[in-house]
């Protein structure tokens, strides 16, 4: 009888406000069919620094698994790949300092990242919300944590190095404070709306679960994401005002979506009181401009 492997592994991370409470999750697919999934959540993060603390937590695993076969790791994240895969290279050799000589965000996770990845991981990009079951459930369980709620995780067997569910928690490195929160949920959807005004595409922020109502969360939370909203909107309206030009990963993380819900919108598109017009492309990277629709409509009339 063969021993059991990983197969495969996938990962997520959630913000809601972005900076505001986070979540990451992880799903590890072994070759006997069996599932083993991992979670967490932050008081305060931000969306780059869950779809990182799930990369480490997927690679913690897989390095305690002690397996010599190769795997592949499902992201969403073309920033995370991007880091690990070709920008970390760089930015080592310049001390952690990025082309216009400013300090390299998220260090202390990408070090950690840097020196547990290994040729062993083969890196793949899924797309977000299309329908992949693995990176789907990786997402259920981030928003879940990012929420402040505790999802029920499957626990199908032990790790192949049966290493103690106890000691699982220990896998995540994060700073930030831990969710303390202990409901559960099964099932929780984006609250993403997608509508047609005029020729644009209306696009709203999937700032929590449909199933995370208003009345069953604290006041106190309500207040915080409220405040994080707030400051997310009067960035989008200084960036607009100074027009500014903001990439697309840049515009997801301010919108708190995936890069792919981004791209896939076309080149003019409403979001809130902005409208947000494509400019053009910068080597690899889509540059997006905002405007405030309020002043658009009155310059028509």
């Amino acid at each position: 009888m063969s021993a059991r492997t990983i197969e495969s592994i996938y990962t997520d991370g959630a913000c809601t406000g972005n900076p505001g409470p986070g979540g990451w999750g992880v799903v590890v697919y072994l070759n006997d069919g069996s599932v083993y999934e991992i979670g967490d959540g932050c008081r305060q993060t931000t969306n780059n620094r869950m779809e990182m603390q799930a990369a480490i937590a997927a690679l913690q695993y897989f390095q305690q698994s002690g397996q010599s076969e190769p795997i592949t790791l499902y992201t969403d994240s073309e920033y995370l790949i991007n880091c690990v895969t070709k920008w970390v290279k760089s930015w080592k050799k310049k001390d952690w300092k990025k082309a216009d000589g400013k300090p390299v965000q998220n260090q202390d996770l990408l070090e950690v990242l840097d020196e547990l990845n290994n040729r062993k991981v083969k890196w793949q990009h899924v797309r977000g919300h299309a329908g992949n079951i693995g990176n789907e459930r990786c997402d259920v369980i981030a928003r879940a944590f990012a929420t402040g709620k505790k999802p029920q995780l499957k626990q199908e067997s032990s790790p192949p190095t049966h290493v103690p569910l106890d000691n699982m928690s220990e896998i995540t490195v994060a700073k930030e404070p831990e969710v303390t929160a202990n409901l559960t949920t099964n099932n929780p959807k984006s609250t993403a709306v997608n509508t047609v005004e005029h020729d644009m595409t209306m696009m709203e922020p999937s700032l929590a679960p449909a199933t995370h109502t208003h009345e069953n969360v604290p006041h106190e939370t309500r207040v915080v994401l409220l405040r994080n909203l707030v400051e997310t909107l009067r960035i989008a309206d200084e960036v607009a005002e100074k027009g500014f030009l903001i990439t697309s990963s840049e515009l997801a993380d301010l919108m708190d979506v995936h890069a792919s819900a981004v791209t896939s919108r076309g080149d003019q598109w409403r979001w809130r009181n902005w409208i947000v017009s494509r400019v053009r492309r910068e080597g690899n990277q889509i540059l997006w401009e905002l405007e405030r629709g309020d002043q658009v409509e009155s310059e028509e009339e």
